[in-house]
């Protein structure tokens, strides 16, 4: 495997390392109760760190095409309730989401930045820096 790989495999594993801590961070250390849309999220992003891992551990981009599908549908679902959060259109949505309404924000940095944006921040750079694999590896096989 090239370097290049190797690194972007790196970054990949490092963001949904970072993104579960933080999401255990905010609901064991500060206490805020996840939204449903928050735990699919969460489903999605947890495996991220086990099918990185060890793709870095082997040395292998081919076993992590999991991820790539994983984090895509992640970058989606985080999309989806950060517009319930911040679109007046989908806001009345939100309320309907469970026992925590998924238009509540817990975090508000900046007026936009949210933990559903956090949250889709990290599945738009793991499935960038996984593409990025990919690209490396096609050219690497010319």
């Amino acid at each position: 495997m090239k370097q290049r790989s190797e690194t972007w495999l790196f970054i990949a594993w490092a963001t949904s390392l970072a993104a579960m801590l933080g999401s255990l961070f905010f609901s064991e250390v500060l206490g805020y109760e996840p939204c449903e849309l928050c735990w699919y999220q969460r489903i999605l992003m947890y495996p991220l760190v086990v099918i990185y891992g060890v793709s870095l551990i082997k040395k292998n981009v081919t076993s992590a095409l999991s991820g790539l599908i994983l984090s895509g549908i992640g970058a989606c679902f985080s999309v989806y309730h950060y517009s319930l959060q911040k679109v007046p259109a989908f806001q009345s949505a939100g309320n309907s989401c469970g026992a925590v309404p998924c238009n509540a924000e817990y975090l508000n940095v900046l007026g936009f930045i949210t933990i559903p944006f956090l949250a889709g921040t990290a599945f738009i750079i793991i499935f960038i820096s996984h593409v990025l694999m990919i690209r490396e590896q096609r050219g690497q096989a010319k």
